[in-house]
């Protein structure tokens, strides 16, 4: 991304109120609605949603199992039922926590409810991280992927794609990519920002490098700049821009 810096503590816990309207349903029914969420960060990449219990519509029944969740205390598992649909266990309630934002709010798992809503639009995957952005830029940059000398792909039109924290990555036209090398892999991933990805692994001088390429074949409607086109692990290949031999960056796909 056009690299907006993280907030002090960026990768620590925290939580904070948000701004935008938050919605949850299940089997039709709204689970919460709420103007006032708070964006909780158990993990450092993007926040978890905690509804306050007022916002929250459904029914919540202790299951009388409890977790522990390092700082935020000891958790209350809770059954979450709507008049039409349940998700046994996908609440959670923190009445003694030691963050005292967290002792009337209502933590609901993600992949359990059937939609959510960042105002009136739905979002995927996990919470929005607020301190994040994407950029995709148009370049005439000379860009060359190569993996043990051999070329991967040759491109003077790529797109750079800008995403805050992590290195710009190169989405080339697929005519650009030798293909022939290409092997179609069956993982997927998703990401919040841009939709589903499907991979490709690359066999070279008999050794195979797995899931290093990818492509968005319909991404989400913020990232339709790197519809259809191909993109390498800057962690686990060489790229040379205008000849330049780049750094291989250390992120978490390294």
């Amino acid at each position: 991304m056009g690299q907006q810096q993280e907030p002090p503590g960026h990768g620590l816990f925290r939580v904070e109120t948000g701004a935008k309207r938050i919605r949850a349903f299940l089997g039709g029914d709204v689970v919460a609605d709420t103007t006032r969420p708070l964006l909780v960060w158990e993990v450092p990449y993007y926040p978890t949603y905690y509804f306050p219990a007022d916002d929250v519509h459904a029914r919540l029944t202790a299951t009388g199992a409890t977790e522990q969740a390092q700082e935020r205390g000891t958790a209350e598992v809770l059954d979450v039922a709507t008049a039409h649909g349940t998700a046994p266990g996908a609440g959670r309630r923190f009445p003694t926590s030691p963050i005292e934002e967290l002792r009337a709010a209502v933590r609901l798992e993600w992949g359990a409810m059937d939609e959510w809503m960042e105002e009136d639009e739905p979002v995927y995957t996990h919470a929005h991280n607020p301190y994040s952005r994407i950029d995709i830029r148009a370049s005439s940059r000379h860009v060359r992927v190569e993996l043990e000398g051999v070329t991967l792909a040759d491109s003077r039109t790529p797109k750079v794609l800008f995403e805050t924290g992590l290195p710009p990555r190169f989405y080339l036209p697929l005519p650009h990519v030798r293909m022939e090398l290409l092997r179609p892999s069956r993982r997927q991933s998703h990401c919040a920002y841009k939709g589903t990805a499907a991979y490709w692994s690359v066999d070279v001088y008999d050794r195979s490098y797995d899931d290093i390429a990818w492509i968005y074949r319909t991404p989400l409607p913020e990232c339709q700049k790197i519809a259809g086109l191909v993109c390498f692990y800057n962690e686990r290949v060489d790229i040379l821009v205008d000849a330049e031999v780049q750094a291989r960056p250390h992120t978490q796909f390294t």
